[in-house]
């Protein structure tokens, strides 16, 4: 037998009332677990990242020290040059303003430098 589009809604509507209800028996599940590690833990709202003076977790300072650490690694030295200054160091895609000269007629052999 097949189904008609007021049936399949219906089924729709039946199917997303048990999902909330299931959800709403996890969630107060999930709560319960989160208070008793509060509880054993002694945690407060600050250590939670809660209120002014949220405690910054141990895990962000070490990726923004490893971000640091990338930041401040030298430039990759400049393979292309063109008169203005601009400059390329021959990784990732061409720049616009190499692309413009190449199309206008001009060979990457002459931005080289060196």
């Amino acid at each position: 037998m097949t189904k008609t589009y007021l049936q399949v809604i219906k089924q729709i509507e039946g199917l997303q009332a048990e999902a909330d209800r299931l959800r709403r028996k996890e969630v107060k599940g999930v709560i319960a677990r989160i208070r008793d590690a509060i509880d054993h833990y002694q945690l407060t709202a600050a250590d939670l990242g809660f209120g002014a003076a949220a405690a910054k977790p141990a895990v962000a300072r070490k990726v923004r020290k490893a971000g640091a650490a990338k930041a401040a690694a030298p430039a990759p030295a400049a393979k292309y040059r063109d008169e203005t200054g601009r400059v390329w160091g021959g990784r990732g895609p061409r720049p616009k303003w190499l692309r413009e000269a190449i199309t206008a007629g001009r060979k990457l052999e002459e931005f080289k430098v060196g």
